[in-house]
């Protein structure tokens, strides 16, 4: 009975480890996020104005999404582009639709080991329906 008793506390001890060094990991991240909504977003060389006063017909195309992420690297080295214009290309591509309607825009910021700002990435993600002007 001895013998079970010990496995049982070693395996306890194990898992103790574990969850210590998660809570650990965890403490070494952040990260925080913030959401908005926007009823169009259209390519720049469309003229929003005239294509809601003129009612331009559209077809639907289908759900879309695109994500576009800027990291840092110290701090100071930055790479990418994490703007929602960029995000809202990437989400457009793959139908090669002219806009996206009911769009949600998401801006994530994510910091590993954040007191030293040793690494850290910023991701827009916009969503939305995909449309074809007619």
């Amino acid at each position: 009975m001895s013998g079970q008793s010990r496995l049982g506390t070693v395996s306890g001890t194990g898992a103790m480890h574990r969850i210590i060094a998660v809570a650990g990991l965890l403490a070494l991240t952040s990260a925080c996020t913030s959401v908005g909504q926007i009823g169009i977003m259209t390519k720049p060389g469309a003229d929003p104005g005239a294509l809601l006063t003129q009612a331009t017909a559209y077809e639907q195309i289908g759900p879309a999404n695109g994500e576009a992420c800027r990291y840092f690297l110290l701090g100071v080295a930055p790479w990418g582009d994490s703007t929602a214009t960029r995000a809202f290309e990437k989400a457009l591509e793959p139908s090669g639709g002219d806009a996206l309607i009911n769009v949600t825009v998401s801006t994530s910021l994510y910091g590993f080991i954040p007191i030293y700002n040793v690494f850290s990435f910023t991701c827009t993600t916009v969503e939305g329906v995909a449309i074809r002007y007619k």
